[in-house]
């Protein structure tokens, strides 16, 4: 296997986890702002936005959002895209970062 980072790229790694944060706690409250416009009879926030953010790097975020407003969690497109995203990332993170 190829390392395709460096390991002493210290200012990247920095901005990749001040992203992984800030992207994971947006998904988390958009997800928590979703349920509360669902219970009150709101207008919600598209399903391809809340997965998009997923995709984006925000699957943990969106993952226990989903589990701690019990949001979406009988759709299947989110109880198993949003962990299948999840492991996307992870393997993606494993293979840039061996």
């Amino acid at each position: 296997f190829f390392c395709f980072a460096e390991r002493d790229s210290g200012v990247i790694m920095e901005f990749q986890f001040v992203y992984f944060i800030i992207i994971n706690v947006i998904a988390f409250v958009v997800y928590g702002y979703d349920k509360w416009t669902a219970q009150k009879g709101k207008r919600r926030i598209p399903e391809k936005t809340l997965l998009g953010l997923a995709c984006v790097g925000g699957s943990l975020g969106a993952f226990y959002g989903m589990l701690f407003f019990r949001h979406k969690i009988r759709k299947i497109k989110f109880y198993l895209g949003v962990p299948i995203i999840f492991l996307i990332h992870i393997g993606i993170i494993a293979y840039i970062y061996c």
